[in-house]
């Protein structure tokens, strides 16, 4: 069945054109091309495609793990089947687990995308670059906005997957020698970790988790037959490797057509889906490491995107951008980023005049605090030198009389003889 199997999957790869064969139309990738655009893999991994039954110029994919800051590039196989042949650490990417919402929210994006000539970015500012498609039929049916979206170099991101210029060298290379060898587009698929069970069960309760568990159906597929899955979008959501019946085209945002799927795929995810679930089950019970943050949805996306636009300004904002916490407060750090505008620079000069007048106005305020408490202290002071002045210009016996009155009980004869010995010793009786 594993046979039958791996043959529906490059059927249904044929069909979805994610991986068609014909000449590269598109010159610009070699057009005024920087000596470092053209360089070639190392022989390492050559000799390794070689050994795993792999062309020079064989279509590609990649594969994207945020969590855990991975890029995999696979490379078809003379069988028509991928298999992976390099693995990079991501240098940076930005923002937090989940989707990418709003231009400006720093999100890197999740999800499907495509990959075509005229994406490569020989000449980029961040050494070479290729866009990786935001936003998709999905990304435009859902609302949601973004641009320029790169796998680049450099190891600086606002959005995007950024590698060291070495990594992306190799990355660039994989790339064009599949558009010169006829592959007209490669998928990218994005993801927030690998989708195993164990992951999914830690992020049960996470907000993006349905959205999770849709790109996790294109995960499996492509697990299961290591063929790209065909990707449609209809009744805004992906749906993968379906035939529509009738030969109806898929609109991302009307209803799915009546559609289909080769018996082998649907009996042999079934069959996945049943050891799936009873480890996702065991996982639910046995100790995970706890969830990385993730992005609260639109909320927090516009305020980031907030964010994003006073900073471009040259407004003073945080450093950092601002986070959405669960119980809807937001955090954000107190160090402000650098001034690099007349704007900013007259927000700051704002801000240091009201600084300046907050202090004297607190100093000003503990000054007369101080004197208040000055004052008090100096009139308690004179009342008991006046009291002891008047309790010394009496007699003895007098003084007796007067501590016995303060006391409110008369004192007894030893006590009273005691306090007039001690008045007598006190006055030079």
């Amino acid at each position: 069945m594993l046979t039958r199997f791996a043959r529906a999957g490059l059927l249904i790869g044929a069909l979805g054109g994610a991986i068609a064969l014909a000449g590269c139309t598109d010159s610009s990738i070699g057009d005024f091309a920087p000596q470092h655009a053209n360089r070639q893999l190392p022989p390492k991994i050559q000799q390794a495609m070689k050994a795993k039954g792999m062309n020079k110029t064989s279509p590609i994919l990649a594969r994207v793990f945020k969590e855990e800051g991975k890029l995999e590039i696979w490379k078809q196989k003379t069988n028509g089947r991928y298999d992976i042949i390099a693995s990079y650490d991501i240098c940076k990417w930005s923002g937090k687990l989940g989707p990418k919402f709003t231009e400006g929210d720093r999100q890197a994006p999740e999800g499907f995308y495509t990959v075509r000539p005229s994406q490569m970015k020989p000449n980029s500012q961040y050494h070479l670059a290729f866009n990786i498609g935001y936003p998709n039929a999905y990304d435009r049916a859902n609302g949601r906005t973004g641009s320029n979206l790169m796998v680049h170099g450099a190891c600086s991101s606002a959005g995007c997957y950024s590698m060291t210029d070495q990594q992306i060298e190799e990355i660039y290379a994989f790339g064009r020698d599949a558009f010169q060898g006829g592959q007209t587009e490669f998928q990218v698929q994005a993801f927030p970790f690998r989708m195993t069970a164990a992951n999914m069960a830690r992020y049960r309760n996470d907000p993006n988790y349905e959205f999770w568990k849709m790109l996790k159906v294109g995960y499996d597929h492509f697990e299961l037959t290591k063929v790209p899955p065909k990707v449609d979008v209809c009744e805004r959501r992906y749906v993968f490797n379906q035939i529509p019946v009738d030969g109806q085209p898929f609109s991302p945002t009307g209803a799915c057509p009546a559609s289909s799927q080769p018996d082998s795929l649907k009996v042999a995810y079934s069959s996945y889906q049943s050891s799936y679930e009873a480890a996702f089950n065991s996982a639910l019970k046995s100790s995970t490491p706890a969830p990385k943050p993730t992005i609260a949805g639109i909320k927090e996306a516009n305020i980031v995107s907030e964010w994003t636009r006073k900073r471009a300004r040259g407004e003073r904002v945080p450093v950092e951008p601002p986070s959405l916490n669960p119980d809807g407060t937001i955090t954000q750090t107190e160090r402000m980023g650098r001034i690099d505008s007349a704007e900013g620079r007259r927000m700051a000069a704002i801000e240091a005049e009201q600084s300046a007048k907050k202090k004297a106005a607190e100093e000003k305020a503990a000054a007369v605090a101080a004197a208040r408490a000055a004052a008090e202290t100096q009139k308690v002071e004179t009342a008991a030198a006046a009291k002891a002045a008047e309790i010394a210009a009496q007699t003895p016996q007098q003084a007796l009389e007067v501590q016995a009155a303060q006391s409110g009980a008369p004192a007894d004869d030893g006590a009273a003889a005691k306090l007039k010995k001690r008045l007598l010793g006190m006055f030079g009786g």
